[in-house]
């Protein structure tokens, strides 16, 4: 649905916007580019705080789709007030952007994490710590909770849409773009976006999701944590789609334990009940996830200490 966007949005000229006034907010310098736009550090000339600034071209979007997805994002996420979700602060339009203000995270995304940690030369240091990588995705997964509490569910959690601040060292979840609320239902419309390595099959096949949906993402995202990388294949997205659909038990092709030695029975029950195939096999709730990491990680470190 977006790669036509995607495209335009990452050859668009956006060199004029630095220094712009968006009503309080000034546009300082580029951080990043993605589906909706474009991501800004930015001031806050009232508070003299950083903030971040996302800004969405209107002339890259020209459908209702996009303007409607862009809206609803800064809608959704200004009533998730939690520490472990980002905190928009303000969202408008000019004459030829649409845009959004939200707290400024110092510190990499999960994706990037990870990406560092495997280049490092010390095989054994190119994945998180244990306990690291379980309190983050229990970080997470309350966040979560209370988002879906409230009626919302993510729809595209992967490591790049989750925020590491370095200064607390604390997990956030960002980008709701294509969330579902009790109000918006993409996905009821036949649509299919998100990363193939952690959409659930239920969401592949463009099928009815609900929370069940970003526990399989945070499933995945935890065995990654763990294992270091994720056991799949190398294939286009589109055939990575399909697989999701047609065979998604084949979708992984190494068990947990088979990719760390750390993963013990415990833990990979927990993996795999996270990512089953089908929603009813999976944890009801974020919160079940989480207590189950904590009985898992209360279970291990008595067992360390014997």
């Amino acid at each position: 649905m977006c790669g036509g966007a995607v495209n335009a949005n990452s050859e668009y000229d956006y060199r004029d916007i630095i220094g712009r006034s968006f009503g309080n907010f000034v546009v300082v310098r580029e951080l990043g580019r993605g589906a909706m736009g474009a991501v800004f550090a930015g001031y806050q000339k009232s508070l003299k705080r950083q903030v971040a600034i996302k800004l969405l071209p209107k002339e890259l979007a020209a459908g209702d789709l996009a303007r409607m997805q862009f809206r609803d994002e800064a809608e959704t996420v200004a009533v998730l007030d939690h520490p472990h979700i980002i905190t928009i602060f303000d969202s408008g339009e000019d004459d030829e952007f649409f845009y959004q203000v939200m707290q400024m995270v110092d510190g990499p995304d999960l994706g990037e994490l990870l990406l560092r940690l495997r280049r490092h030369p010390v095989p054994s240091r190119r994945r998180l710590p244990l306990n690291h990588a379980i309190r983050l995705t229990r970080e997470i997964l309350d966040g979560l909770e209370f988002a879906h509490e409230q009626g919302v569910v993510h729809q595209d959690l992967k490591p790049a849409n989750i925020l590491i601040d370095d200064r607390q060292g604390r997990a956030l979840v960002a980008d709701f773009g294509i969330a579902k609320t009790k109000h918006i239902e993409f996905f009821a419309r036949g649509l299919v976006v998100g990363t193939p390595n952690y959409l659930a099959p239920e969401q592949a096949a463009a099928r009815e999701t609900d929370r069940r949906t970003d526990i399989y993402a945070m499933g995945v995202i935890l065995f990654e944590l763990l294992a270091g990388f994720l056991p799949v294949r190398d294939e286009p997205g589109r055939e990575a789609l399909l697989r999701k659909v047609r065979d998604p038990a084949s979708f992984f092709t190494r068990r947990p334990c088979e990719c760390n030695p750390d993963i013990d029975e415990g833990m990979e029950g927990i993996i795999l009940k996270a990512t089953d195939t089908d929603p009813a096999r999976r944890f009801l709730s974020a919160r079940a996830f989480s207590l189950a990491l904590e009985r898992w990680m209360t279970a291990y470190t008595a067992q360390a200490m014997q």
